[in-house]
Parts: C-alpha cells; structure tokens; sequence
C-alpha cells in the first residue's frame, strides 16, 4: 500500500480539526533506538511526506547501505554517517486525538547542552532503554534533568524487547530498577511501556509477541497525555525587549510570555514599580491599533505617562506580579568548561534581563547516579546543584512551578551559555513589599555607585538629552 493510499485512509479515520498540540521530547542513552522510534511513528501514523520513505529506501540502495527507520528523520549528512543524532530536531505528527511535535534530544555526554534544550520545551517526555543492554548513567541522569526541568509526565520504553525474545522478565526487572529510581527522586513515570522500534511492536497497538503486556502501546499513550495549560490563561508576564522612539512616541516592545494584554490595562513595571496606564497597543503594518494581545504574540505598546522603561524591565498587572528579589535559589545544571565556583560573579539572563550575580554557596551537588549530595564549593561539568544566588540589583522572577516563562534562567561563561536552572524562592521572601523602606544600615555613601543610582542617573540623562 502506497504512502500516499495510507495518507488518505488515515485522514477518513482522523478528520482534520482545531486540536491541542502536544509537545514531547525523547530522551535516552546513545543507541538506545530514539531515531528508530521517531522514523517508525512517522510511518506507522501516516504522517510522512509523499514519497519520503521511497526517496531514502532509493537512497540506501545507491550507497550500498540496508535501510534504517532511523534515516527518516536523522536528516543531517553527517548524522548518517556516524550513525549517530548530533542535534535538537523537531518532528511534526498526528494521532486520531492531536497533533504531537516531537523534540529528539541527543543521547551523547558532550550533547547534553542540546537535550536539556529540548526537554525545556516539552509537555512529556519518552525515556529510552535498550531491553539488552538495561539502564545506563545517561538514563538516570536523564531522568534526573527531566525532573529538574519541570517535565512530571513521563513514559519509560523499554526498547529492543525483540532483542531479549519478548522475555516479559527483563521488561520486569528494568521497570522495578528504573521506578524505584525515579520515585527516589520525587518522579512518578506514568507508563512503562514494552516495544520494539524496529519490528513496529506496540508502537500503534498491542503485540501479539507480548500478550503479557496489558498497557497501552506508544500512540495510546501519546494521546493519554495532558496538554499543558494555555500559557494566555497564566498571570501577565511582557518582558521588555527594546524601546524604540517613534514620531512623538515611545514604544515598548517584546514578546508577551504569558497572558493577556489589552489597552487600557493598569501595567505595574518591574523591578522600578512603577504603575500606569496603557495607550495603545500598536500592529505593523496595519494602521488601526489592536485592542488585545495574548501569550507568543509580539508587540509594541504605547503609555499614558511617561516613565523609565528599558531592556530587562517586566511588565505585568498588579494583582499576580512577579516576585521581586536579589536573592533566590536555584536548582542549576553546569556545562561549562569551568567549574562554577562559590563567591565568583556571572552573568545570568531571565528572558530578557541580563544581570551579574554572585554565587553566595553551593548548598550541594547532586550526583545523578547515586543521588548522593555531596559539600564542595563547586560544580563540575555535567553536574547538578543546588545554589543560592544574589544579584546586583533587583530582578522579578516567578518559581517555576508557578510561570516557567520567568522561573528558569541561564548562566552565561566567557561569552557562552555554560548552564541553567529553574528558580524557587523557598526560604526567601519577596521584596517588593519593603520597596518604599531601605534597611536601617543603609547610608548616603551606600546610594553613591549603587545600581539605584545609576538606573536614576541613566533616566535622567535619557530625558534631558535633546531630541
């Protein structure tokens, strides 16, 4: 049966409609089959171009190379080559209930930049295991990063089943060994799920070669999986991108991260707060202004009054606002070169704010494989942390659990992304209600070269300038 036969048959059975987009990434250990599995979806849910599966089957003939499901989506030269996934791709699907983009995250060490990338996009996430080889260092770390990144539904699959002859004991083993692991650290997977990815069992449906395995196969689950809530329906958070001067006005620009905006909303500024109104939303190229705008919409508003706006600054409504603060903690990965070191100064950017903090301590380092925290005043390449951080000036911030939009961060070395964490206030109070009072041990030479002083001196200068 052709490609295009299937296409057809399976848009009778899945009418096309307005659906929920699920976002997933799949995670494992190098040669543990995500390729495999990715190429073997987009097959077996119709969802390949015309003719894609032919162009590669003709392509391997030509090269002298057997055909891998893995070549549909290993797209790269040189990914072919070797055999192995060397970036972050995305893939587009359908099931009968949604459309799923999936995030194929590298397995590699070296590439974890790339897989934490990934995962911090996802809604779900699929963790791979080779039946035959059972659970590896990356598979707990994995596991480990995939808590630390807020991903909480989670479906093992243990692949290769074919491998170990569908022997329903290995499958029993590795789920108790993998569950008992990741409930340690605080992650309850919701599936465990048996397959083989290059035989197509459970990836569509039940397999007659595991008639022991009673749960859902891949696709099922696939569907099973909530939709994160739509982030409009999450508090205001407009982080300030640019301010363009334009004709008479001012316009503030930036992507709107969460919310919904409309003109006349009472804006409070973070972290100067300072409140007031909205005057127009403005829309390019179209003349007429726009009288709202949600989450992932990018923008440019007009103020009734004005007042000191630049890069960095958060705009939200009163009620809801984001923690104000120059001291939180953070759960951090490290991927630098360098070690992060307790008492050294980094920059780190939350959205659009860059900023210098001090690491005040490293409360431990976790070490992915055994869990053990261990005291040291740094954090070598490739671990995990928990870290408290104070920074020069004052910077809003959600928790992550709260509003992921300004609860992660990341942490820049030598001009390069060396880490990033997600953010929790536990233990620590917002400020924003003490921003009329300073601390009584605060004197005039403490105003003198501080960053109060120099935002005044940066306003000042930028309204006395002439026009």
């Amino acid at each position: 049966m052709s490609t295009k036969i299937q296409k057809k048959e399976a848009q009778e059975i899945c009418p096309i409609t307005v659906r929920l987009q699920l976002k997933i990434v799949i995670v494992g250990h190098v040669d543990h089959g995500k390729s495999t599995l990715v190429g073997r979806l987009l097959h077996d849910t119709h969802s390949l171009p015309d003719g894609k599966l032919e162009a590669i089957q003709q392509s391997c003939v030509k090269r002298g190379m057997p055909f891998e499901w893995s070549f549909l989506m290993d797209a790269l030269q040189t990914e072919r080559d070797q055999g192995i996934t060397i970036d972050t791709t995305q893939i587009w699907l359908r099931t009968c209930a949604r459309d799923i983009v999936i995030i194929d995250a590298p397995g590699h060490k070296e590439f974890l930049k790339n897989m934490i990338t990934g995962a911090s996009q996802a809604d779900a996430a699929l963790v791979m295991i080779d039946a035959k080889e059972g659970i590896r260092e990356q598979s707990k770390r994995h596991g480990y990063l995939l808590h630390l990144l807020g991903v909480r539904q989670i479906a093992v699959v243990v692949n290769k089943m074919d491998m170990v002859g569908y022997d329903q004991k290995v499958f029993d083993a590795i789920e108790k060994e993998y569950r008992a692991y990741l409930k340690s650290v605080g992650v309850e997977p919701t599936f465990f799920i048996p397959v083989s990815a290059r035989e197509g069992d459970c990836i569509t449906e039940s397999s007659a070669n595991m008639p022991w395995y009673k749960g859902p196969a891949i696709v099922e689950s696939l569907d099973k999986f909530e939709v994160a809530a739509a982030d409009e329906k999450l508090p205001l958070r407009f982080p300030i991108q640019d301010v363009y001067k334009f004709d008479e006005r001012r316009i503030l620009v930036g992507r709107i991260e969460s919310g919904t905006l409309k003109a006349g909303d009472t804006l409070l500024f973070s972290p100067t707060n300072t409140k007031v109104k909205v005057a127009s939303i403005e829309a390019w190229p179209t003349v007429s202004s726009a009288a709202s705008v949600s989450a992932g919409e990018s923008v440019g508003i007009t103020l009734e009054d004005q007042i000191f706006v630049e890069r960095g600054h958060v705009a939200s409504h009163d009620q809801d606002a984001p923690k104000l603060t120059n001291v939180f903690r953070a759960r951090i990965f490290w991927l630098g070169h360098k070690p992060l070191e307790a008492q050294k100064r980094y920059k780190i950017k939350i959205n659009t704010t860059e900023i210098i903090a001090e690491v005040r301590s490293i409360e431990h380092v976790i070490d992915s494989d055994t869990l053990e925290q261990v005291k040291i005043p740094r954090v070598d390449r490739g671990n995990v942390a928990e870290v408290i951080f104070r920074t020069r000036g004052m910077v809003a911030v959600d928790e992550f659990n709260t509003n992921p939009r300004l609860g992660r961060f990341v942490i820049i070395q030598d001009y390069d992304v060396a880490g990033g964490g997600i953010i929790s206030m536990e233990g620590f109070v917002d400020q924003r209600t003490n921003k009329t009072s300073a601390p009584k041990s605060q004197t005039t030479e403490d105003w003198h070269g501080s960053a109060c002083e120099a935002a005044w001196r940066k306003w000042r200068r930028s309204w006395l300038a002439p026009a």
